[in-house]
């Protein structure tokens, strides 16, 4: 796709990415080991991490590319190419010039708030010009480019720009550090999660019965289809199908969510960011139950298994068009709906 749509033709400018083994993170909790036995990566890339990451497709792309980094995530780079895309604020048509910008290769304007694309002109073609910099070691300097558009032999501003007075702005979203411990106390399996970790009866006809904890206090037995612990991005998500609150992304908190409880009195609840939740299968509990991270690496809890949820160490920064409040308020109302009805006329 990337040579028949852009011209991309170079085996040098087009690497495997895969995310190297990172330790006590996925399924494989021995990654070191695996070396010492011959195993090899077919990972073609060997340089640094990248400096910004760009994802084409919908909200689902976003976690698969927060999942590839357990550790600091680069800049993400959302652009729509899903249904819904409720993270993705950059269509198609505005990909290169995102991309250059968020990079520094465009100059834009120090009033512009990024709102504006009605002078978004496709009749505008990019020249670029090479510019000498000196780095701050007073060594060579390296090229990097700055583009100008030219309508009619007149310089324009670039057609494109997003951000705050010149300025582009990231929200930092909280991920969930999430671990399944074992009755004995053995680490099976560690995830960061995006949007939410799910705990649920799987394929069993019975209720899911689940002991919660908070900091080591009992915080409720859990009789229902499940339970959620979602992040204030992924308050949006499934949590707020199941009935939790829709949290602000810039809110240090996780959210619990019971998914169907057999009780009236039981709500979804706010907890601060830096308390430790943990989620256990009793004895006495009819069934198994299971556990799915973001929806994927879906993994079966045995009476005794439990997993433990807090504030990951790793948040994942997301570039805005405009800021983190600007962004979800128009999602909510593009992509939701918000609180949209007739208004009411005036007496």
């Amino acid at each position: 796709k990337i040579k028949h749509y852009y011209g991309v033709d170079d085996e040098n400018m087009i690497k495997l990415f895969e995310p190297r083994d990172y330790p006590d993170f996925g399924n494989n909790l021995h990654c070191n080991k695996l070396e010492e036995v011959g195993f090899k990566s077919h990972n073609t890339y060997e340089g640094p991490d990248p400096d910004l990451i760009c994802t084409l497709g919908g909200d689902g792309l976003l976690m698969h590319a927060g999942m590839m980094f357990p550790g600091p995530v680069p800049p993400i780079l959302c652009i729509a190419g899903g249904s819904l895309g409720f993270l993705t604020p950059f269509g198609r048509e505005e990909m290169s010039d995102t991309i250059q910008t968020s990079l520094g290769f465009l100059e834009g304007d120090e009033n512009d708030s990024g709102n504006d694309l009605s002078n978004y002109s496709t009749e505008m073609k990019p020249s670029y010009t090479p510019i000498r910099h000196d780095n701050e070691f007073g060594g060579s300097g390296y090229d990097a480019f700055h583009q100008k558009s030219e309508v009619d032999g007149k310089v324009n501003k670039p057609k494109f720009s997003f951000g705050l007075g010149n300025r582009i702005c990231l929200s930092m979203r909280m991920r969930l550090d999430c671990r399944v411990i074992n009755r004995d106390g053995k680490l099976l399996a560690r995830y960061n999660v995006l949007n939410e970790v799910v705990i649920d009866r799987g394929s069993s006809p019975y209720l899911a019965a689940l002991e919660c904890f908070c900091d080591d206090v009992h915080l409720t037995t859990v009789q229902a289809d499940g339970i959620i612990f979602a992040t204030p991005t992924g308050s949006t998500a499934y949590s707020m199908a199941a009935g939790g609150s829709v949290v602000h992304p810039a809110v240090p908190a996780i959210l619990v969510t019971p998914i169907c409880p057999h009780v009236l009195s039981f709500r979804s609840m706010v907890f601060p960011d830096h308390v430790v939740l943990r989620c256990f299968v009793p004895d006495d509990a009819r069934s198994d139950a299971s556990v799915s991270f973001d929806g994927k690496d879906r993994k079966l809890l045995h009476r005794g298994d439990s997993v433990q949820i807090q504030m990951s160490a790793h948040p994942v920064p997301t570039i805005n068009r405009v800021d983190h409040s600007s962004d979800w308020l128009n999602s909510l109302k593009n992509n939701f709906n918000f609180n949209s009805r007739a208004r009411q006329k005036p007496l």
